[in-house]
């Protein structure tokens, strides 16, 4: 098919989504003019064309006005005008049998009971037979228009999607011209810029600002609402989510500025709102060029290279052009498919993966002493908080603490110039096993800088990461497709939030900027309640709250309503990147003293002891880390 006709059939199809919200005030219309013009064509039939027209009475009129108010209102009282003829069936057809059956016989007799003798008894017969035939060819023909157009407009799935494009600017133009060989029907584009309004692009006009979108008769007929406004702030995008949402239809949107500008993406490959689009931060502008000198031409060894944050460090690291990135993974087919992600986006980037366990000292020292990374960052551990805080304190131990001294003390070991250790907000003033961890780990990072001075241990903090495995974003997006509820632990809980990428930038920026012993703090700005998180994915999913509904399980074991990215105590300094701020840890000698005798007792304690039960392991860092409260 050509692209002239898919045009027509677009523009065919574009007219009859407008039409739709007028659907019953058509219908009469269109009916009642049917109505008429049968009438006339019951008197061509019983007359012919010599006198069809000069045989009627003078009160011809006034009876046909009579005949077409009854049927209209046997339509009215059958519910006709509420049916849509796109899905005419022998179900539409019996309505409109009853209804001019009605129709015809209270006509006739109320012209037979006036004493209208010169109206001829073979109209009054036949006319209703006449019109229901008239009314019935309507909604086929109407029905068979319909389908065509379908099927010459529709995708692969046989779906023809109908859209509201937010944007007008170049994002838009090159939409279009995708969206239509997808089988999309576009039926108009808003945008806030006066010079473009009555403008068309591509055939499709310029109906209004963004805020039409609140007028029904705008989003009529539309099955989705596409925001196409990648170059926009945050703040702006975040405005257009929001009017879309109201709309109550699915909300898609083009890839981010950022997606388009690395090539993941193109313009017409829409997809579903992000969390990370709901945030309206403007993103944090890092020092690319002092990164590029840290990482560029250097060994660079990342453990947990498979997981969320592990495998976006990855793909940034590469960007930078590394002479070497050892991929140092538990998970076989984690590795493998970081692996092959990085092959076929850097070809010519040397790769080395490892399947190794920070747990394992001895394969951590030997990976070190032959590759010699100069640059390490630790992305691997344990997270999930309820699942680390019943029956798993003492793997959360092991493998984010204990893990970390290994990790830390072969890459010092083996000389290299720089180690950055993952950290967490739940770091601070921890009321979790896992927080607790973490906060040991970066202790042990604190000690370790004052016994390897050749080697800077940095430490990098930041809130929960939008979309990284276990969070609860991607909980939510399931629940949501399965038909809810979404489960939410309290109504007040807040979070900091942040994409991969941010934080993955974050964590390079911290290797180029951190000195020993330093720990890096993102400015988050403002806290993010769950709840509303929740909700704002329920609506732009084109979903209501009756709909998806939102229940409160209650806070799980360890977990606080807020988290801090800073404890009282932490005194921080701004840093020549704007929103980063630097805290130095607290390591006096008490402190490296506690968690030396932690990772004393830890490595001596077989497995399978019974001294590392949850209990046990709960104390153990009580004693070492003084912010626990611990949970009993």
């Amino acid at each position: 098919m050509n692209a002239p006709e898919i045009g027509f059939w677009h523009r065919v199809d574009r007219v009859l989504a407008r039409l739709r919200p007028h659907r019953e005030a058509l219908t009469m219309g269109v009916d009642a003019a049917v109505v008429a013009a049968c009438w006339n064509i019951t008197y061509l039939f019983r007359l012919g064309f010599e006198r069809w027209i000069s045989a009627r009475p003078s009160y011809d009129g006034w009876v046909l006005l009579g005949i077409v108010l009854a049927y209209v209102a046997a339509s009215r009282l059958l519910k006709v005008p509420q049916s849509m003829w796109r899905f005419s069936g022998f179900g539409e057809i019996q309505r409109l049998l009853l209804a001019c059956a009605a129709a015809g016989i209270v006509s006739a007799a109320v012209v037979m009971g006036l004493g209208l003798t010169k109206v001829p008894r073979a109209v009054l017969a036949l006319h209703p037979v006449v019109t229901l035939m008239g009314l019935a060819v309507v909604r086929i023909v109407y029905r068979m228009t319909y389908e065509h157009a379908r099927s010459r407009i529709a995708g692969r799935d046989g779906v023809v999607r109908r859209a509201v494009v937010l944007g007008a600017g170049e994002a838009a133009r090159l939409l279009l011209a995708g969206l239509h060989q997808q089988g999309w029907v576009v039926l108009g584009l808003l945008d806030d810029d006066r010079s473009k309004l009555g403008a068309r692009i591509n055939g499709v006009p310029v109906r209004g600002p963004l805020d039409a979108l609140q007028n029904p008769a705008v989003h009529a007929g539309a099955t989705h609402v596409v925001v196409a406004m990648p170059a926009a702030t945050p703040a702006q995008r975040r405005r257009a989510f929001d009017l879309a949402a109201a709309t109550g239809l699915p909300v898609l949107t083009v890839p981010s500025a950022d997606e388009l500008r690395t090539g993941q993406s193109r313009v017409e490959r829409l997809r579903d709102i992000e969390p990370e689009d709901l945030l309206g931060r403007e993103p944090v502008v890092l020092d690319e060029a002092g990164i590029a000198q840290t990482l560029q031409g250097k060994c660079v060894l990342v453990t947990g290279a498979g997981g969320s944050i592990g495998s976006e460090l990855c793909r940034q690291v590469a960007r930078f052009q590394p002479a070497r990135l050892v991929l140092y993974e538990q998970s076989e087919f984690n590795l493998y498919t970081i692996e092959q992600e990085l092959t076929e986006a850097f070809p010519a980037l040397q790769l080395v993966r490892l399947i190794g366990d920070v747990k394992d000292l001895a394969h951590l020292r030997h990976t070190c002493a032959t590759w010699q990374p100069q640059v390490v960052f630790h992305a691997a551990a344990y997270k999930h908080v309820p699942l680390m805080e019943d029956l798993n304190a003492a793997a959360a131990l092991r493998n984010n603490t204990l893990g970390t001294y290994h990790a830390a003390l072969a890459a010092a070991e083996a000389g290299a110039e720089r180690f950055v250790l993952i950290s967490t907000d739940k770091a601070v003033n921890p009321t979790n096993v896992m927080g607790a961890t973490k906060r040991a780990a970066e202790m042990v990072v604190s000690s370790l800088a004052a016994q390897h001075p050749g080697t800077k241990f940095m430490a990098v903090r930041f809130g929960n990461v939008l979309g990284s495995s276990g969070s609860v974003i991607p909980k939510f997006k399931e629940q949501i497709a399965k038909g809810g509820p979404v489960t939410v632990t309290h109504p007040d809980i807040i979070r900091y939030f942040m994409t991969i990428p941010e934080a993955a930038r974050l964590v390079l920026q911290a290797a180029a900027i951190g000195e020993s012993g330093q720990v890096l703090v993102l400015d988050m700005g403002e806290p993010v309640r769950i709840v509303d998180l929740a909700r704002d994915l329920i609506r732009l999913a084109g979903h209501t709250l009756e709909e998806i509904p939102m229940v409160f399980s209650g806070l799980r074991p360890g977990e606080k309503l807020y988290e801090e990215l800073l404890a009282d105590a932490d005194d921080t300094v701004p840093t020549a990147v704007a929103r980063l701020r630097v805290a130095r840890l607290a390591a006096s000698v008490d402190s490296a003293g506690r968690v030396d005798e932690l990772l004393a007792w830890l490595m001596g304690a077989p497995v399978a002891d019974e001294s590392l039960d949850d209990s046990a392991v709960r104390m153990r860092l009580r004693a070492a880390v003084a912010e626990y409260g611990g949970v009993h």
